[in-house]
């Protein structure tokens, strides 16, 4: 799983709309849009946005390491 994947899993665990975690991290509906259709990817600033609001580590997100919580 690649982290648009990941990222993607998870707002579907947190039954989450794509609008709502847009909101939520402080990025456009676009964004997210683009990133769901692979046109673009979350910056470098955006993933730990991603991160904190999931309870996940960045290194999770960027496949570094399966345990979500643990940083490499």
């Amino acid at each position: 799983m690649d982290t648009i994947d990941k990222i993607f899993h998870l707002i579907k665990e947190n039954k989450m709309t794509a609008m709502s975690f847009a909101e939520s991290i402080g990025v456009s509906t676009g964004n997210v849009s683009d990133w769901k259709s692979r046109r673009s990817k979350p910056n470098i600033d955006t993933l730990p946005k991603i991160a904190d609001y999931f309870d996940v580590s960045v290194d999770y997100l960027l496949g570094r390491t399966d345990n979500p919580k643990v940083n490499r």
